[in-house]
């Protein structure tokens, strides 16, 4: 059974940066098509933050963390990564890695991925 594990959450100041980790066992990130990154903040609903595709020649990010996060995988290792840069309180949340099977055009959509992780926590906050 798959199973994904996050880490590298913490607290940070505005304009601040993390890097967030996410290891898959039981399988590898090749098995699927896409890793995604979503996120949830409190009081709010799971919103897609960013993913790349199986391969690594395409990433796609959402409108609000485009420009300061960077999406990346190593198959060698079963990692995937998110670089967080210039952090605003905004981007408070639990995070979760993803992996699915989707059709690139349902990227977005965490309804369609397949397995996931715990989560992390950012708190981004002066």
């Amino acid at each position: 059974q798959v199973q994904l594990v996050e880490s590298g959450g913490g607290s940070v100041q505005p304009g601040g940066s993390l890097r967030l980790s996410c290891r898959i066992s039981g399988g590898t990130f090749r098995s699927y098509t896409v890793v995604g990154w979503f996120r949830r903040a409190p009081g709010k609903e799971r919103e897609f933050v960013a993913a790349i595709r199986q391969s690594g020649d395409y990433t796609y990010y959402a409108d609000s963390v485009k420009g300061r996060f960077t999406i990346s995988r190593r198959h060698a290792e079963n990692m995937a990564y998110l670089e967080m840069n210039t952090l605003t309180p905004d981007d408070t949340a639990v995070y979760y890695c993803g992996v699915g099977s989707q059709v690139l055009s349902a990227i977005r959509d965490g309804a369609l991925y397949k397995s996931w992780g715990q989560g992390t926590q950012v708190t981004v906050s002066s």
